[in-house]
């Protein structure tokens, strides 16, 4: 067997020293150690239970399971618009615990892009106007906003829709602008929540691939979907039942 590459491999994990001062690896994007959700007290339902999981820089994993198994409050935690009842939650490194409603937002902003299954375009803007507004909501710089929600269309393939109303699009189309507008922050992570839920089999398969494209490209992604033939297309697969998080080997 050749072991070289791994040798190699091993070596470039480890840190390296810079004027003398050894450079720490970077955590994890997520770590999840024990994570609990309980809504209601009579009788209290128990969504989530001592979730654990670790999404690492360029890791792509689908979660698959039911309605009512949990993803979504899941996937609310690790957005930063829920909070654990139980557990510690670590993003980038930062315990999200000790951050107020104030620092979570702009966490939030900086680190997470969103993808849902309703396309969430405002109608009465243009297709480059709706990704600018991300960059607006985020506090990002005003000069060369344009450029980079155009950068971020053509980097979807629809950069010549950007004069059009979401309206003129077709779904897949639509979906693409979506994805557009939660990549122009460079965020950490993609959270996807169920995103052909909304698509024929034709647009599915070209949002797959482009979502495989994004991997190839060093995206860390974080996918929702109830749909097994949509999990198995990503590199690392786990299921939600009743509250609990399993990997797939």
């Amino acid at each position: 067997m050749d072991r070289e590459p791994r040798r190699r491999a091993a070596a470039d994990a480890q840190p390296r020293p810079r004027g003398g001062l050894a450079v720490l690896p970077r955590p994890p994007v997520v770590e999840l150690r024990k994570i609990s959700r309980t809504y209601g007290a009579d009788p209290p339902v128990l969504a989530l239970r001592d979730v654990d999981l670790v999404v690492a820089r360029g890791d792509a994993i689908a979660i698959v399971g039911p309605s009512g198994s949990g993803k979504s409050t899941l996937l609310n935690i690790i957005g930063c618009l829920d909070r654990p009842t139980g557990g510690r939650y670590l993003l980038e490194g930062q315990d999200v615990a000790l951050l107020d409603e104030d620092e979570l937002s702009a966490l939030r902003g900086r680190l997470l892009g969103f993808v849902f299954q309703t396309f969430n375009l405002l109608a009465h803007r243009s297709v480059v106007e709706n990704v600018m507004l991300a960059e607006v909501y985020r506090g990002g710089a005003r000069e060369g906003r344009r450029e980079r929600a155009l950068a971020a269309l053509e980097r979807v393939g629809v950069a010549h829709r950007a004069a059009f109303a979401p309206v003129k699009l077709s779904g897949g189309e639509q979906q693409r602008v979506a994805i557009a507008r939660a990549l122009i922050g460079e965020p950490s992570l993609l959270l996807c929540d169920e995103p052909t839920g909304n698509l024929d089999s034709g647009n599915t398969a070209a949002m797959l691939e482009l979502f495989e494209g994004l991997v190839a490209d060093g995206m860390t992604m974080l996918l929702i979907t109830h749909d097994e033939a949509v999990a198995e297309r990503m590199p690392r697969r786990t299921s939600m039942v009743d509250g609990r998080l399993l990997e797939h080997a």
